[in-house]
């Protein structure tokens, strides 16, 4: 609830599958704060599943949407749950893990998150909690997966810093060091930024001109400064 009440805060539409638990609880805060919610189902839109989430579903029709690939009537049988699960992962510009068994289907939303080449961030758990184990493996096992805690964590999968200002998700850990050494107002030598970010001078030099020719960063008689940016 925390998280989609946060990301809610900031704009973001979360999507989900409608199911009791997480998804429930990440639609439900969303609607409390009068976010936007869409429900992905397994079955057809005239079949709102589970039945104990009917009222649910339809706060979400009414505040949001709820999708589904398959046509009125169609049950929501196992098979379903796993194929609709590819929608929510393209559908969402980022795919959070909050918690998972070891046979999650949370797992496989996820293997369709990484093979879009979508950011993937998973909350980790207590290591003898059996409803994190599926969190625990996916970091384990899955490099392209991003250990999340809190919401600003989470808005950095979007490409987005905790000061509100753009970064490219793919870019190398020396750039972003960089980026993170430099201040959008105050400008700062070479030497500065290379002390603060722990990386030799020679390379901040290189980095700071491939930055300059992408305008991510200026320079003045005082210094560096990264430049700010208005996210859309």
């Amino acid at each position: 609830m925390d998280f989609a009440a946060g990301l809610t805060s900031r704009g973001y539409t979360v999507v989900s599958g409608g199911a009791y638990g997480i998804d429930g609880m990440a639609h439900r805060a969303v609607l409390a704060c009068g976010g936007t919610t869409v429900a992905v189902l397994a079955g057809g839109i005239d079949q709102l599943y589970p039945a104990g989430h009917d009222e649910l579903l339809r706060r979400i029709i009414a505040a949001g949407a709820v999708v589904s690939e398959v046509s009125p009537g169609g049950a929501p049988t196992r098979w379903r749950f796993l194929q609709r699960n590819r929608l929510i992962a393209a559908m969402a510009g980022a795919t959070v893990v909050i918690e998972a068994g070891y046979r999650s289907g949370s797992l496989n939303t996820a293997t369709h998150a990484r093979d879009l080449d979508r950011p993937i961030g998973v909350v980790p758990g207590p290591v003898t909690s059996g409803a994190s184990a599926g969190c625990h493996r996916l970091l384990r096992t899955n490099p392209a997966t991003t250990l999340v805690t809190s919401v600003a964590d989470v808005v950095e999968l979007f490409g987005i810093d905790a000061n509100g200002e753009l970064f490219d998700a793919r870019d190398s850990d020396t750039v972003v060091r960089i980026l993170d050494s430099l201040s959008s107002t105050k400008p700062r030598s070479v030497a500065a930024i290379a002390a603060k970010a722990g990386i030799e001078t020679s390379t901040v030099t290189a980095t700071l001109g491939t930055l300059e020719a992408e305008g991510r960063v200026t320079r003045d008689a005082s210094g560096w400064v990264r430049q700010s940016a208005n996210p859309t």
